[in-house]
């Protein structure tokens, strides 16, 4: 086996193809591919220069959705993330996709973006955007969220999938930007990122991202 991803360990997308792996069990190498200032081999992997990209042996993926796809199903021995059945594959799908494109573009592009990247690099903070996406838009998702997960402790088939890392990957931007789930008024979905988070898988990950955005933000 001679897994490489490629990324940067600060992109939720990139956060959930190795969270995939990291539960899965299967050993890989993070190789940093920063979202700018890409080199230019790169674009062999990624046409459309997006990260997280894969590498294993000869196949080479762009995309984390394709990805952590291949990976499920070249490694089937190891612990099933997408679903057993069509009915919660195709659910599972579903929330992953919610996540990407409606919870991600606000949690890290709008907030994480503004309130850790930009700083970081010499440019200004849009608050003003920041603080319309917590307080407008992404209320109605974590709505929606909430009510989607109900009673139990895990999105699909009462056990740990793909949907679960996908979400709590995009809140784990929101945590690094200094915002919290409102428990009182989203408890569940508060509950299912605390649990997905004391996963000795999520916290090892989360601790050491803490210590690059400690070097970011000089604090």
């Amino acid at each position: 086996m001679s897994l490489t991803v490629y990324g940067a360990p600060l992109s939720p997308f990139v956060r959930k193809v190795r969270l995939l792996l990291a539960e899965k069990g299967l050993d890989y190498q993070l190789e940093i591919v920063l979202p700018f200032n890409q080199p230019a081999w790169f674009s062999e992997l990624s046409p459309l220069g997006r990260i997280p990209a894969l590498r294993d042996g000869d196949t080479t993926l762009a995309d984390s959705s394709v990805i952590c796809q291949y990976i499920e199903d070249k490694y089937p021995q190891s612990l099933q993330l997408l679903g057993d059945t069509p009915e919660e594959r195709a659910k599972v799908r579903w929330i992953e996709k919610y996540a990407d494109y409606e919870v991600a573009p606000l949690s890290t592009f709008a907030v994480f973006r503004n309130r850790i990247v930009l700083p970081s690099i010499g440019q200004q903070c849009d608050e003003d955007a920041a603080q319309k996406a917590l307080t407008q838009k992404l209320p109605p998702h974590f709505d929606y969220l909430e009510k989607l997960l109900g009673d139990a402790d895990y999105f699909v088939g009462g056990k740990l999938t793909l949907a679960d890392l996908a979400v709590a990957t995009q809140l784990v931007n929101l945590q690094h930007a200094n915002e919290q789930l409102d428990a009182h008024r989203w408890p569940k979905l508060h509950a299912h990122f605390e649990r997905i988070k004391a996963r000795e898988t999520a916290a090892s990950m989360i601790a050491s991202e803490q210590k690059v955005i400690a070097k970011m933000t000089g604090k």
